[in-house]
């Protein structure tokens, strides 16, 4: 029964994880319906969103893993582009928009997890901060490529071209990745509640993948590699695969996030995009996936709430998050993961300890 206890109560927290995010989703549509919500805070759901699921899947390489990725907005990037491509290319074979958006996020997570492979296979073996200087590098060359990468689409498929548009596309045709000039006419099929759907699969995922015998394996190559290796744990295999998972749920986070712009360049994925998803992680608190998410939502809205303020809002904005450094510097929640029933158990003790000091006395 003990060693139950610990399987049931994360189940518990998996459980009402979820249900928090279905009603907050349930909230903010009836604060729409009811129009109790501002345009401009509605135009950034999505990209909340968005970034909520780049805040999970970092946290799970730099909190639960324990390695530094300085270029997560790069899978974010392979993701948007990637999943841009599939959705022109299936718009006449598939004119349902929520099948060619889920079609296009799941292309995007895989291309951006087979570049989290690539990057990860000779780095993550190494020992020090290598991931971080790889990461960052892959950042900037995906950024690059992109701006010297041409795509087309007419009836004889799709036609691709480095620097310089070499191809000549048929009557009816259209430029896809236009250089420079990154993507423009992109059909808008992100939606708010596809976006909660995608937290909600990452939640499950990610939290299920923490709890698991996995993710224990994770945190002790996390804790102590050479202990981990001492019992037989392979450091470069769990190191790997935490890695690649988070590289794809960022792929998927980029397609969200392309698909709700007309127009999307590379710009959109810069060293600053990562440094932003990396600020969400630092300030939620490492290793706590709760923190992520309120850290994400908070920091996304509060430009928007302080527009009102337009000449500070900035000098606001960096005030309040130096202040959370001085003052909280181990994040919102702690670096430890934030359990729901663990907190009603506390609470109860409590509450138990101050009834039997009454009946003392």
């Amino acid at each position: 029964m003990n060693k139950l206890k610990p399987i049931l109560s994360a189940r518990k927290d998996c459980t009402i994880s979820y249900t928090i995010v279905i009603l907050a989703f349930i909230l903010i549509q009836t604060m729409i319906a009811t129009g109790n919500i501002t345009s401009s805070l509605k135009g950034q759901l999505v990209p909340i969103c968005a970034y909520i699921v780049m805040a999970i899947s970092l946290n799970l390489t730099v909190g639960i893993l324990g390695e530094l990725s300085l270029g997560h907005a790069g899978f974010m990037s392979v993701g948007a582009f990637t999943g841009i491509v599939v959705s022109t290319s299936l718009a006449a074979a598939i004119p349902n928009g929520p099948l060619r958006l889920a079609i296009s996020m799941i292309v995007g997570g895989l291309f951006a997890g087979i570049a989290g492979l690539i990057v990860g296979i000779p780095v993550l073996r190494l020992k020090g901060d290598y991931l971080a200087i790889v990461t960052l590098a892959f950042g900037e060359i995906i950024k690059n490529i992109i701006n010297v990468l041409y795509i087309g689409l007419d009836e004889k498929g799709l036609h691709f071209s480095l620097l310089e548009q070499h191809f000549t596309l048929a009557e009816g045709g259209s430029m896809i990745i236009n250089g420079p000039m990154g993507v423009g006419g992109v059909q808008k099929l992100s939606t708010f509640s596809s976006g909660v759907v995608l937290i909600l699969i990452t939640l499950f995922l990610v939290l299920n993948l923490i709890h698991s015998r996995t993710g224990r394996a994770i945190m002790a190559v996390r804790d102590n590699k050479i202990a981990a290796e001492s019992i037989g744990l392979s450091v470069t295999r769990y190191k790997l695969l935490a890695f690649v998972i988070s590289a794809v749920f960022a792929g998927m986070a980029g397609t969200l996030y392309a698909m709700n712009f007309s127009t999307v360049t590379a710009s959109k994925f810069d060293f600053n995009t990562s440094i932003l998803i990396l600020v969400f992680v630092v300030l939620g608190g490492l290793g706590n996936i709760w923190g992520s998410i309120i850290a994400a939502a908070l920091l996304t809205v509060l430009p928007e709430l302080l527009r009102s303020m337009n000449d500070y809002r900035m000098l606001i904005y960096s005030i309040v998050l130096v202040l959370m450094m001085i003052l909280r510097p181990q994040g919102l929640l702690g670096k430890r993961e934030f359990s729901l029933s663990r907190a009603a158990d506390r609470l109860k003790g409590r509450r138990n300890a101050k009834q039997q000091e009454g009946g003392n006395a």
